[in-house]
């Protein structure tokens, strides 16, 4: 059954650092149940073959466990972690970039009958359905080529390729097809969501912000949330954040200078809207990352 295989090789291959000689194939090995982490999804396929993952975003949660695979269609602040991984039933995972350019060009070389008909309406950026067989056993088929570095340059690309299709034909086809087309309404949220993540520190209007994505404000807003599950000034807030909290890292001392920073004119509103995402005040959590970070470095 291609589910034992594909926990086998990702048991066997598993790194500190999650990356693989793949390039943009990850594998995730958690041997413990972690406390939720903030994190942008990337465009991305994420299969559990061992064990189960939670991933909120804004206020939808997905749940999903073996045999399970999530779509990431859109670039998205998102908390996830880890549930009821042991040290002798570790949870394991399977990551894989979703390239926009590598979907529009299967999309141009297959007829539109050959693929399921487009559902009409804008899909949430995050999705997660039951892994078929056969998508299971391309991936791995592509992870096998972690013990052939001789076959990696001529297959990885084919073996790809295939699980694209397959994800195309799936389930969650029409989330990954938007991607790959340049005027879907997927790609006008997108870029949204990319001048918004490239902007964030600056105060903006929606009315720019939809006039950018050649919407108007009605669709755009009703778009927008569709695909984040948060408003653009809800997104704009998630993106500070996080950002804050990266800077935090390395400048623990220097909350207000961050506040700043990233766009806050209130050190206090900045505690305040800190604590409400992160569970813990800024300081504090300051100090556990880097507690955390010093706990990892033997």
């Amino acid at each position: 059954m291609s589910l034992d295989e594909l926990r086998d090789l990702l048991q066997r291959h598993a790194r500190p650092d999650l990356t693989t000689a793949i390039d943009g194939v990850r594998i995730c090995r958690f041997e413990h149940t972690s406390s939720p982490e903030s994190s942008m999804s990337g465009t991305s396929l994420a299969i559990v073959a061992q064990g189960s993952k939670r991933l909120a975003l804004g206020d939808q949660v997905y749940d999903y466990g073996v045999g399970q695979y999530l779509i990431a269609s859109v670039d998205l602040p998102v908390t996830g972690h880890v549930l009821d991984a042991t040290v002798d039933k570790p949870t394991l995972g399977f990551g894989m970039s979703l390239e926009p350019a590598a979907i529009a060009e299967l999309l141009l070389q297959v007829e539109a009958e050959d693929l399921p008909r487009p559902a009409g309406t804008v899909r949430p950026g995050i999705a997660v359905s039951q892994a078929p067989e056969d998508l299971l056993d391309a991936v791995v088929r592509l992870l096998r080529l972690l013990d052939r570095p001789r076959d990696r340059k001529a297959l990885v690309p084919v073996f790809k390729r295939e699980i694209l299709w397959r994800l195309l034909t799936g389930e969650q086809g029409d989330a990954v097809r938007q991607l790959g087309l340049t005027d879907s309404s997927l790609s006008h949220i997108s870029r949204a969501v990319r001048w918004i993540r490239e902007n964030y520190t600056r105060p903006f209007r929606v009315e720019d912000v939809a006039r950018l994505s050649g919407m108007s404000v009605s669709a755009f807003h009703r778009q927008f949330h569709a695909v984040t599950a948060m408003s653009p000034i809800q997104f704009q807030k998630h993106i500070r954040l996080q950002s804050a909290r990266l800077l935090l890292a390395n400048n623990p001392n220097d909350i207000t200078g961050v506040s700043y920073s990233v766009g806050y004119d209130s050190p206090s509103q900045f505690s305040r809207e800190y604590r409400r995402l992160f569970g813990a005040p800024p300081s504090q959590d300051a100090v556990r990352m880097r507690d955390r970070v010093g706990a990892a470095l033997p």
